[in-house]
């Protein structure tokens, strides 16, 4: 049974897309996402700021949201990556979690503004995703960030960029501490089971996501060839970072965080993993409604701020 407490969110959602027509534009549905997130925003608590900034790596500039406590001492660092399919979302649209992680934690969020599909398919966001954390630690002293601390995260496929980021940084110096995986999306099999049993949703369908696969990566070769595509077909995934992988029990892509947490088990990651029952993709956007979505996101904020105790 889904939550109750998520019921007066999922009707607020119902009514914010049910004037979607099926042939919107992109542009239309980042309208919707950005309207929603505009009304549900709070104010910035006392004593943590947020400051848009450009990261800059060779000739790709970025634009990032860096959110952090006003203080003078250096933090760890969590680079996070929204969800939205590829095509939507930006750091603004999932400011509650970065805020949220920052004042449940003390770390510094910088929260990424990468390419969006389908006009900037992939590899943009990777390479966007990439260039962030480069930045991140050449500029470590000038954040008042710790370059010995600096984790990656994200939900949806922002998680799907994390996981990859995992991937890529493995064996260069600039060292990941940690991934954090809410209800990511790791392949681009649709035929799981858990693709059948939460077909509709609610908030994400299964033809949803094959659609969203054809927007961000049309060529099926390398949708079925590449690591940076579907992380869980890495050749191997020994020595990544610890992982907290959060899934939901009402959520196409169940399935996937499943997967993706036992790969990494089997291949001596240490692994943390939430089943969130009663939960449904997208679920930290309830996090005003749900006592529940509030527990999971604390149990994935006390998760980073263990990475870096002694």
């Amino acid at each position: 049974m889904i939550d109750p407490e998520l019921g007066p969110f999922l009707e607020m959602w119902r009514k914010a897309w049910s004037a979607l027509p099926p042939d919107a534009t992109p542009q239309a549905r980042r309208d919707i996402i950005d309207r929603i997130s505009a009304e549900q925003r709070q104010p910035l608590p006392p004593g943590i700021e947020a400051k848009v900034m450009v990261a800059r790596q060779g000739l790709r500039t970025v634009r990032v949201v860096v959110f952090r406590k006003i203080q003078d001492d250096a933090a760890p660092c969590h680079v996070y990556m929204h969800g939205g399919g590829f095509v939507q979302g930006s750091p603004e649209t999932h400011d509650e979690i970065a805020v949220g992680i920052v004042a449940q934690t003390g770390q510094t969020v910088v929260s990424v503004d990468y390419s969006l599909a389908p006009e900037r398919p992939f590899p943009a966001a990777v390479l966007d995703c990439e260039a962030v954390i480069y930045w991140v630690f050449d500029m470590a002293d000038d954040l008042r960030i710790r370059p010995d601390a600096v984790s990656v995260g994200g939900d949806s496929a922002g998680a799907n960029l994390a996981a990859v980021m995992a991937l890529v940084f493995r064996d260069r110096p600039q060292k990941l501490r940690g991934q954090l995986l809410f209800y990511p999306v790791v392949d681009t099999d649709t035929e799981r089971p858990s693709y059948a049993r939460n077909a509709d949703g609610p908030i994400i369908t299964t033809p949803g996501i094959r659609a969203t696969w054809d927007a961000y990566c049309g060529s099926h070769s390398v949708r079925s060839n590449s690591a940076l595509v579907a992380p869980l077909r890495a050749a191997n995934h020994r020595r990544l970072p610890p992982a907290y992988v959060a899934v939901a029990e009402h959520d196409p892509l169940l399935d996937d965080g499943l997967a993706y947490a036992d790969v990494l088990s089997r291949s001596g990651v240490p692994v943390q993993l939430n089943p969130g029952n009663g939960l449904i993709h997208g679920y930290l956007r309830a996090m005003q409604y749900s006592q529940a979505v509030r527990r999971e996101f604390a149990s994935a904020c006390n998760w980073l701020r263990q990475l870096y105790a002694v």
